[in-house]
């Protein structure tokens, strides 16, 4: 399998073990960056290089996923939903990167280098890999609602809208709503 990786300056020292660890795994590993450390660089183009390639490789038949990680992961996965196509997962632990895939069919996943060992996110990205989308009808359903909206921004009725006796108080004028309430 392909797998297109990205980071920052945090996870500079974590990519060059993971491209050897996916490397002798039988993966090919496509480095989008950094090639250097500079505590200054940013990630988004980084991670969003690696996202493109993860859904061109995809729509030309490729079977391909992505590894974005930093820091904390967030930002990285944040810059990699900007793709559309992406599908970028948050991963903390085992469940969550067999979940990312089995359920919302993440073609790519964010780690924080700096929240982990490196053993412990090795783990994490192999069970993401070795993860099959489920493809069961209502995960299918979902991901098709979250393409529909990327591609129109095409929701699904609101069903406040016509139940009877249950106003959309955040869209009424005279609503007594207070977000501060809790």
């Amino acid at each position: 399998m392909r797998i297109h990786i990205a980071t920052d300056h945090a996870g500079l020292e974590f990519s060059t073990q993971l491209q050897h660890h996916l490397a002798a795994a039988g993966h090919e590993v496509v480095d989008h960056g950094p090639i250097e450390y500079d505590p200054l660089d940013d990630y988004p183009a980084f991670c969003i290089r690696a996202a493109q390639a993860v859904v061109r490789d995809q729509a030309d038949g490729i079977e391909t996923l992505g590894v974005v990680f930093g820091g904390s992961g967030n930002g990285e996965q944040i810059a990699a939903n900007k793709v559309v196509g992406a599908r970028a997962a948050l991963v903390w632990s085992i469940a969550t990167a067999e979940l990312a895939r089995e359920h919302n069919d993440a073609n790519v996943i964010a780690i924080g280098a700096r929240q982990h060992t490196f053993d412990e996110a090795a783990s994490f990205i192999d069970r993401f890999i070795e993860t099959p989308f489920s493809g069961a009808e209502r995960h299918a359903r979902r991901i098709a609602q979250l393409s529909a909206y990327e591609e129109d921004g095409a929701l699904e009725p609101d069903p406040r809208a016509t139940a009877p006796g249950h106003p959309d108080v955040l869209a009424a004028d005279d609503s007594s709503f207070d977000p501060e309430a809790g």
